[in-house]
């Protein structure tokens, strides 16, 4: 008899493999027969190429927000950022005026090699103008980046020079950092901001933190704020360098991907000190996985709003055309068991307006707009502290959104590229002056202050930008006008990272950090509670 059952069960599997086996090959000729037929006996002529692409997409949008086609002249470019680096001359630019601006030379990089230096305009490339209406990034990308090893002819105009200076620059990799940047908050709180998980993240942090130590860093904010995600590998190594050795990062699992179980082989670096994790609603996928292992396991504070809720693990394949599709394979839950992933049952339009509906009801100033149901609720592995699954990873601590300096004149001011503009050209004319009066950021960062003649300047150069300038909407923002037009001004003359350094002081999710970490017994009763 039970032979039989057996036999009864097998046959009724096979049976089940056969008729799934079965209709998977009639969908595929199916599919095959309908483009046969547009290609045959179509009306009119077809590009089935792109037809077939469009199919793709389709498809892929029917299975959730997050599986995507990638055309093939695109895959490169959208691998770019996550591989950490590209082949080019090395050199963060601007456009201003149809001009070619040089910011800053990539340090070690081929230009700064032969002596670029930031102010200068690129005047022609390869012999070509290389200014006008023609200018724009992608001809500035596609003219100065290239394959490793070949060369590129610049002509250089510098300062007031009335001669073109040539410099002949050799290709190389550039690698592009995913860390904005680093510094001391106060004698004992350091502060990183990671822009997203990138191939190169984890040796970013070790460097960043090293040197962090080196100053006398004891406890340490980890922004990721903004941070939509990246390599699942990377925040597994990542979250490793909050915790001990056999602590679970994440685990993944799907309908035909088995459990997989991220855990800890070795004690991370940062193992012991205090730490706050700032996230918000652009925070997602990778920073999901991160904030919510630390909050799972009672590692460290949590500060800001409620996170994406990306819970969805792409795994890439290629197509033989050189196309690739970004496959949702998996769920990832953090160490609790918590899958974070919001729903997506009413289609990726609805799901992908989602910040404008926590806009409407309120979720960005108030916490108790927020509700989860007990049947989401979860228990940190340590102290029992309650916490919830289904829509994103809930921080600690609430911070509203600061909108107190917000006016329509700020938004302009930076929509319009007012800032931008002044403060280059504002560098231009006195990057040697502010050099010989602030030798260092450190010194300009203390001292420098944003008069009524650069204020009045910026409002001159709003008036040629068709920004209506409102003084009772200046009063308003001037506080966070001054500092972007400090901010900037430093990014034009030392680096990118000196703007958040100038413009975090006054960032109230900072303030808070410190606070609760200079606060030995408010941080231990957060994470006790």
């Amino acid at each position: 008899m039970k032979r039989l059952f057996l036999i009864v069960l097998l046959t009724a599997s096979q049976l089940g493999v056969a008729q799934n086996k079965a209709s998977q090959a009639e969908t595929t000729q199916k599919m095959a027969t309908t483009m046969y037929l547009i290609d045959n006996f179509y009306v009119d002529s077809t590009d089935m190429p792109k037809l077939t692409e469009e199919a793709i997409v389709a498809m892929l949008k029917a299975l959730d927000p997050h599986s995507t086609y990638i055309a093939p002249k695109d895959v490169k470019k959208a691998n770019e950022n996550l591989e950490g680096s590209f082949e080019g001359i090395g050199v963060t630019f601007q456009i201003l005026r149809d001009t070619i601006l040089v910011v800053s030379a990539v340090p070690g990089g081929p230009s700064e090699k032969v002596g670029i230096m930031a102010g200068d305009r690129i005047v022609t490339i390869d012999g070509e103008d290389a200014f006008g209406k023609k200018v724009n990034n992608e001809f500035v990308t596609s003219h100065l980046r290239g394959k490793k090893g070949t060369k590129v002819m610049l002509g250089i105009k510098r300062g007031d020079d009335k001669e073109l200076i040539d410099f002949e620059i050799v290709r190389d990799k550039i690698p592009l950092n995913s860390i904005n940047t680093y510094f001391m908050v106060d004698k004992n709180v350091g502060y990183i901001k990671l822009d997203q998980f990138a191939q190169n993240s984890l040796d970013e942090f070790k460097k960043a933190l090293s040197d962090l130590k080196k100053q006398g860093m004891k406890s340490l904010i980890f922004d990721l704020r903004g941070n939509s995600g990246g390599y699942l590998q990377t925040a597994f190594s990542l979250g490793n360098e909050f915790l001990g050795k056999g602590k679970t990062v994440v685990f993944t699992e799907g309908l035909k991907s088995p459990k997989q179980v991220y855990a800890t082989e070795s004690d991370g670096d940062f193992r012991d000190g205090n730490l706050v994790i700032l996230i918000d609603e652009g925070s997602a996928s990778a920073s999901e996985i991160v904030s919510g292992a630390i909050q799972d396991w009672d590692r460290g504070v949590l500060i800001g709003r409620r996170s994406f809720g990306k819970g969805l693990v792409q795994r890439p394949f290629n197509l033989p055309d050189g196309a690739q599709i970004r496959l949702t394979t998996a769920r990832y839950y953090t160490p609790t068991g918590r899958c974070i992933q919001r729903s997506y049952e009413k289609g990726s339009e609805d799901y992908f307006k989602e910040m404008t509906k926590r806009l409407a009801h309120g979720e960005y100033y108030h916490a108790d707009s927020i509700h989860f149901p007990d049947s989401l609720k979860y228990y940190t592995l340590n102290s029992g502290r309650t916490v919830y699954g289904g829509g994103g990873i809930m921080p600690d601590i609430f911070m509203p959104a600061d909108t107190t300096y917000n006016s329509k004149l700020l938004t302009d001011l930076i929509r319009k590229t007012v800032f931008n503009n002044y403060c280059i050209d504002y560098v231009l004319k006195n990057r040697d002056a502010i050099h010989k009066k602030y030798p260092d950021f450190a010194s300009y960062n203390k001292n420098f202050e944003v008069t009524d003649d650069m204020i009045d300047g910026l409002k001159a150069m709003a008036e040629t930008k068709g920004v209506a300038w409102d003084d009772e909407q200046y009063l308003r923002s001037e506080m966070w006008v001054k500092l972007r037009m400090k901010g900037m001004i430093a990014q034009n003359v030392w680096d990118v990272d000196k703007f958040y350094q100038v413009v975090m002081r006054e960032d109230k999710m900072i303030q808070k950090a410190v606070e609760v970490l200079n606060s030995k017994k408010e941080y231990k009763r957060i994470l006790s509670k």
